[in-house]
């Protein structure tokens, strides 16, 4: 009974371990894992394993900022078992990540963002057991292009971070509860031209969504949107149009 009443706050419980078959990932891209659990010191049943991809975003406030974690995304295995004393279960899993999910891999002076996949264990009279497991995200095709595009008109990544809430654009709109902002600034400084561009990516499987937000030396903030439609991605085309536009 002492055992029972010890897992039931986290002492003694089964743990849960999932392994990524790669830890490096795009945005949409399918991806699989091996959950593993091993049991504790005492029976424990088993209802079921909940994986969440989370972020670290910023919030806005009336008393301020401050940062929290975000689920972006949720996947829930069902699997009833009693899992005895030093029992150890393997349960395959095979998930999509979220188009949406914000870019980690970044070579700027200030990243702050962050991914992550949760597991958890939904055992009944204790407290979940949890793993997290850091993503490398990367980007897509339909990113680099664009973010080549920009670097060849004089502007380089400075800094990203994640922010809660949605985006909304020309015809789309964001869907997990959080969006990430790149910002780049000119080479030269900008004193004549766009000093920022704040850049938003909402990905969907055939076409990649674009937000920009310039901060202009003279004409004040603006917004402006773009879609790029994957099998039609031309990156001269859209250098061309994005110098017309700076």
């Amino acid at each position: 009974m002492f055992k029972k009443l010890l897992a039931s706050i986290g002492i003694g419980a089964a743990k849960v371990d999932t392994i990524l078959e790669t830890d490096t990932l795009m945005p949409g891209q399918p991806f699989r894992a091996s959950i593993e659990i091993t049991a504790g010191d005492v029976e424990q049943d088993i209802s079921g394993i909940e994986l969440a991809l989370v972020t670290r975003a910023e919030v806005e406030t009336d008393d301020g900022e401050h940062t929290e974690n975000v689920k972006l995304q949720k996947w829930q295995i069902k699997n009833n078992v009693s899992l005895q004393p030093g029992q150890t279960l393997s349960v395959p899993f095979e998930g999509v990540l979220h188009h949406e999910t914000p870019i980690t891999a970044l070579n700027c002076h200030d990243n702050r963002c962050h991914v992550w996949i949760a597991t958890g264990l939904e055992i009944d009279l204790a407290l979940d057991a949890s793993d997290k497991d850091p993503l490398n995200i990367v980007p897509t095709d339909a990113m680099r292009a664009f973010v080549g595009a920009l670097e060849n008109c004089g502007y380089y990544l400075h800094s990203a971070d994640v922010e809660k809430g949605l985006l909304r654009g020309d015809g789309f709109v964001s869907t997990c509860g959080a969006y990430q902002e790149l910002e780049f600034r000119p080479e030269s400084g900008g004193f004549f031209g766009t000093k920022e561009i704040e850049v938003s990516f909402v990905p969907e499987t055939n076409r990649t969504h674009v937000l920009l937000e310039l901060d202009r030396a003279f004409r004040g903030d603006g917004f402006m949107s773009f879609t790029l439609e994957h099998r039609d991605l031309n990156p001269v085309a859209l250098e061309k149009q994005l110098r017309q536009v700076l």
